[in-house]
């Protein structure tokens, strides 16, 4: 078995964060009750046209783009047709022959290699109904009829379920971040359909479709258990047949649904009430300068400015922190970034709120960060304002000296405790001449306790070893 070679690729639906729908006037608005944010259009009632959603485009454009795309300039919709109850026209509006994006890639890391996973084309469409199904009984929700979607293919690079994962979760960070979706799985504003094959030679095996695959983890999860069924069958002597298929997550395998249809099935041609038209330059520069710093150029800023590649992750799995943060590369990011993942995050997560909905302006932030920079104030100084900050328009100072915690900086004031500590702990001062670096962190944690957090750390750090070295 292990001489099978498993090969997949992805095709993904993701909704456009659209106020309208793609074809219609009918408002976008996922959760609200059930079959009102329909029209006429919506459903292709005599004597009705669609009209394009400008931004729509726009959206399917800048998608292209973040994701290396050439870009097809001229816009051609066409009529896919088929049956299904979801399908209230009879017809979905899609770009068949002449996608708005063709041949761009993403690049994901695996075992600390560089893998470049091409895509073979991004197309705009319009979503269809929500089908609920409960016993023997069948529901629709048309709110979702129209919705507009890009369908990024992806060509079949993959060959793991780890490979498979780490594309869908780079390309969902991508198209947060480019705020084309918000790529929310558990609403279905982002779907996929996972292709697999397996052979045992160069040339690609028969591949079938596991469709609306509900989470990353289960593509990872469907590319392996349908590899395994694939070459079992093969194992026996069967052949494998293009087919569509469903993954059942109780059981976790995948199920038969239907046998594949082919493109001719669909009867495409060109949609008759849509004429096709030409994208500008100047449209296309104007999309091009909306975009913002992408999660790949933050990784990189984050870590030559210091900053652990854990923590890299951590802040661009966090846009609001990421956001908040790529505006104030003029200060210590390290001590920023662990801050804002640490105490300020447990903060947000207790209140329920968001960073914007706090009073922590960047000045703010900067002159807190820089305090603490130049051990002005502790750790502990930071703890006990956190709340004020949060909450007051006063700044670092203002709250401090409020609350009569100000560091105490005072050499000579500094050097009486120094000595006190010293004389009181010779244990720990014999300890220091033996060569037993822990001393030295008792000592001080006395001193901090002595002045109740007050004492400028660095000062006596400084004053603490000069006395230690000279006794």
């Amino acid at each position: 078995m292990s001489e099978y070679k498993t090969t997949a690729g992805v095709e993904v639906h993701c909704e456009l964060k659209t106020n309208s729908k793609m074809f219609s006037d009918s408002i976008n608005n996922y959760g609200g009750m059930a079959n009102v944010n329909i029209s006429e259009i919506d459903f292709a009632l005599p004597g009705i046209l669609p009209c394009v959603n400008e931004y729509g485009i726009r959206l399917g454009l800048k998608a292209a783009m973040v994701l290396n795309c050439t870009i097809n300039k001229t816009v051609v919709f066409d009529r896919k047709n088929y049956f299904y109850p979801d399908l209230p026209k009879g017809y979905q509006i899609t770009q068949a022959r002449n996608p708005i994006g063709i041949n761009g890639y993403v690049e994901i890391e695996v075992d600390g290699k560089t893998k470049k996973i091409g895509i073979h084309d991004i197309h705009i469409e319009e979503d269809t109904c929500k089908s609920s199904h409960y016993k023997d009984t069948s529901y629709l929700d048309f709110n979702r009829n129209g919705v507009p979607l890009i369908e990024i293919v992806s060509e079949p690079d993959l060959n793991s379920a780890e490979e498979t994962r780490l594309y869908l979760e780079k390309l969902r960070e991508i198209l947060l971040y480019a705020n084309i979706s918000d790529c929310k799985i558990e609403e279905g504003s982002m779907r996929c359909d996972v292709n697999v094959s397996v052979s045992k030679t160069e040339e690609l095996g028969t591949r079938t479709e596991t469709k609306n695959v509900g989470s990353i983890s289960n593509a990872g999860t469907v590319v392996e258990v349908e590899a395994k069924r694939q070459i079992e069958e093969l194992e026996k002597g069967n052949k494998i047949q293009e087919e569509t298929r469903r993954y059942d997550e109780k059981e976790n395998k995948t199920v038969l649904m239907r046998v594949k249809e082919t493109g001719n099935d669909y009867r495409y041609f060109p949609e008759p009430d849509i004429p096709s038209f030409e994208l500008d330059d100047e449209l296309l520069e104007e999309v091009r300068h909306s975009i913002e710093v992408l999660p790949d150029d933050r990784r990189k800023i984050y870590i030559e400015k210091g900053i652990s590649k854990i923590n890299a992750d951590k802040l661009i799995q966090n846009k609001q922190l990421s956001d908040y943060l790529l505006g104030l590369e003029d200060i210590d990011l390290v001590i920023a970034s662990n801050l804002l993942l640490g105490d300020i995050s447990a903060y947000l997560n207790k209140k329920e709120i968001l960073l914007k909905e706090t009073r922590l302006t960047h000045d703010k932030f900067r002159e807190l960060v820089e305090k603490l920079s130049k051990q002005e104030i502790t750790n502990k100084v930071f703890k006990d304002i956190l709340a004020d900050l949060m909450e007051t328009e006063k700044n670092v100072s203002e709250i401090i000296s409020s609350k009569g915690i100000e560091t105490i900086s005072d050499e000579n004031a500094l050097l009486e405790i120094v000595n006190k500590i010293i004389e009181e702990n010779e244990e720990s001062v014999h300890d220091y001449k033996s060569g037993h670096d822990r001393a030295i962190k008792y000592l001080m944690g006395q001193i901090m306790k002595e002045t109740k957090g007050k004492a400028n750390p660095a000062l006596v750090n400084q004053l603490l070893i000069s006395k230690l070295q000279n006794r």
